[in-house]
């Protein structure tokens, strides 16, 4: 009789987290509307001479410096102008690291400058906690150029497309122009068009509250390159402290790391070795199983092999709550410029458009592979995948999004020309170092990403 209870009670609950409906009326937005302009805002960023050496300096010391240097801010949108004084500039990126002046050793050289495109992170309020310090509700904001991306399209696509399927634990993006001034120089450098993306961070959390019954005060988990979950453990985790790049990351209540580690403990250590039934009850109790695999099929459905999954990197976890055993844990997809058809040919996926969905990625990452043992959750997510290539729905489906990135291209290309000399121009080709270099976005037949990946789901999933 009890085990007839027992397994009565595990169906419910697993039946209950499947059949979860998705969260209606999703926001546009999360809290700030900095990403609602209808134009591409402008960022006029002022440096004194000695801050921008410094930043140089730092550089050259540590590519993967952290170190944050004073500027100025002019923020312009449709809503008007938004001055901040004294916020902070700091680099970002991995792989993608860059000085953005001259070469190793070199300090600024006004009027024959060599420029350098580079991400970075504004932070308006590094120095000054206060709404002074704020544009359109955001503290902070992300800078990337469209680093091996001449279609100027594979994050901000990504991102929408997320949005579109009302996943709301992915980040906001849009495009922005780029300005940076030395004082001192005789003009401001065009450093071209961004993609401006929202961080995650605490604010980040604490923007969609309302998904989280306002559960905001948990752990986020920053997980990098290596981080398969399998391999967790105190010696590879650390705060961020802005001196160590551990390959799980504690970026807030960082004077609680110790229980921040007991959970992810646990976490880590049920997903390694519950089995069946067991994995599936507790699956069921911790993770919004529903939003978790179709946040994964829209990932999987752009191609983006550099992630969880298939790679062990670009994601974010949130806790939230403190207890060690009871808590909901969300995966936040990020990074999404090696998505729609360039390809490096990593773990399980040798190429990107033709990659099987059901085996996207390495089977010791338990988290995806188990859950999909399960016939219910299986169904959920192929059914994901037909949603997303319905030309109905207005997706993936080519002709729809072939019509957005012409939009975009058009909206973006008189910009795109800079004082860098970088990235001038438009083309429709994924990065150099791919796997894969046949996949054409905008030209239709036998090598257009969006016809391959349809064909390649209705394969797997009809």
């Amino acid at each position: 009789m009890f085990r007839r209870i027992y397994l009565f009670l595990a169906a419910f609950l697993i039946l209950a987290a499947c059949s979860k409906v998705e969260l209606d009326n999703t926001p546009k937005m999360h809290g700030t509307d900095i990403f609602e302009t209808k134009t591409i805002p402008e960022v006029h960023i002022e440096v004194s001479l000695s801050e921008w050496n410094t930043l140089l300096k730092a550089y050259d010391k540590d590519e993967y410096t952290a170190k944050l240097i004073h500027c100025d801010v002019r923020y312009i949108d449709d809503s008007g102008e938004t001055t901040i004084t004294d916020a902070g500039l700091r680099l970002h990126g991995n792989y993608s690291r860059v000085r953005p002046e001259g070469s190793y050793g070199s300090t600024h050289k006004a009027g024959s400058t060599n420029w350098h495109h580079f991400h970075f992170i504004l932070n308006f309020a590094a120095f000054h906690d206060d709404k002074d310090h704020e544009v359109r509700g955001a503290d902070k904001m992300l800078f990337k150029w469209f680093h091996e991306d001449r279609t100027y399209v594979r994050e901000i696509y990504s991102y929408d497309l997320f949005k579109r399927d009302d996943i709301w634990t992915a980040a906001d993006a849009i495009y922005s122009k780029i300005y940076i001034h030395v004082a001192g120089d005789a003009k401001e450098a065009y450093y071209g068009v961004y993609c401006m993306v929202e961080p995650v961070d605490k604010s980040f959390i604490k923007r969609r509250r309302e998904f989280l019954n306002n559960n905001t005060e948990g752990f986020l988990w920053k997980c990098r390159l290596g981080a398969s979950l399998n391999n967790f453990r105190e010696s590879n985790s650390g705060i961020d402290d802005n001196l160590s790049r551990p390959l799980y990351t504690l970026k807030t209540n960082m004077d609680e790391y110790d229980a921040a580690v007991k959970q992810m403990t646990n976490f880590v250590n049920n997903l390694k070795n519950l089995k069946g039934q067991d994995y599936n009850l507790w699956m069921a109790k911790v993770c919004d199983v529903d939003l978790l695999l179709r946040t994964y099929a829209v990932n999987v459905t752009l191609g983006m092999w550099d992630d969880y999954w298939n790679n062990n990197n670009n994601y974010y976890l949130y806790f939230d709550s403190k207890d060690p055993e009871n808590y909901k844990v969300y995966l936040i997809p990020y990074d999404y410029d090696n998505a729609l058809g360039t390809c490096n040919s990593t773990g399980n996926v040798k190429d990107s458009g033709r990659a099987d969905p059901f085996n996207w990625g390495l089977a010791s990452n338990k988290w995806i592979s188990k859950i999909l043992e399960h016939n219910t959750w299986r169904e959920i997510y192929r059914t994901e995948f037909l949603k997303l290539v319905d030309p109905e729905k207005e997706l993936f489906d080519k002709t729809a999004s072939q019509k957005r990135i012409q939009e975009w291209q058009t909206k973006v290309k008189p910009y795109v020309d800079n004082d860098t000399g970088e990235d001038c121009t438009i083309a429709d080709r994924p990065a150099s170092w791919g796997t894969v270099g046949n996949y054409r976005l905008l030209v239709n037949g036998s090598t257009n990403f969006f016809t391959v990946r349809t064909e390649t789901i209705h394969k797997y999933c009809d």
